[in-house]
């Protein structure tokens, strides 16, 4: 039987091993109430920038609203911790990547397929700007989600680290309370946290839920 992997201390073992020497990420950030507890705990032990590369967001009007919080969140660490600076790098807006992927998987439920090929989509374009500007490594900001399967992530994360020849560095940001964490840095800069992760899928999925909540 395979050992579970323990994503959290492998990236722990990574980081000691700079013995204290700063290395370049490329952070790919699904949204800044995720990115926040992430920035907090990565901002001094990296030359960090996150990377915006959302393409699953297929409403232009909240595409925009993200990008408007993921800056503001960037300017705050930047002002809170200006010896540590962070850049923020806005990828392509390219919805039309994440709808012609989800061709013939529309019925498939929140947390299969269609989700693994949007992380796969995320994953690979932060991998490849990686490798082009000369990362050390890279990771995402997904795996602080408890509705993401960190499994996943890492496991894609490694194929990309291999396809592009950049090193990942393996991540499950929700550990020691880091999910918990995310929720309260977002009310204290209050955050717009929104209650779906972008796609018209998941938002269909979390209106249905919420007519139930209601019908109760």
């Amino acid at each position: 039987m395979n050992q579970k992997r323990n994503y959290q201390k492998e990236m722990e073992k990574v980081i000691i091993g700079f013995q204290g020497e700063k290395k370049s990420l490329l952070l790919h950030s699904c949204c800044a109430p995720c990115n926040s507890a992430v920035l907090e705990k990565l901002q001094e032990i990296f030359e960090l920038t996150v990377f915006y590369y959302n393409p699953n967001i297929t409403e232009k009007a909240e595409y925009e609203r993200r990008i408007m919080e993921q800056r503001r969140l960037v300017e705050h660490f930047n002002h809170l911790h200006p010896q540590f600076p962070i850049e923020l790098l806005e990828g392509n807006y390219e919805p039309e990547k994440f709808l012609t992927m989800s061709k013939g998987l529309e019925l498939v439920p929140e947390g299969g397929e269609r989700c693994y090929g949007c992380y796969g989509l995320r994953l690979e374009e932060t991998a490849r700007i990686a490798a082009e500007k000369g990362f050390d490594y890279f990771t995402t900001s997904l795996t602080i989600s408890p509705m993401k399967n960190a499994n996943k992530l890492n496991e894609l994360g490694e194929l990309m680290a291999e396809k592009y020849k950049v090193s990942f560095l393996p991540s499950d940001f929700k550990k020691k309370e880091g999910y918990k964490r995310s929720i309260q840095l977002s009310a204290e800069l209050n955050l717009y946290r929104q209650d779906y992760c972008g796609c018209g899928f998941s938002k269909a999925e979390s209106l249905r839920r919420k007519q139930l909540m209601e019908e109760k």
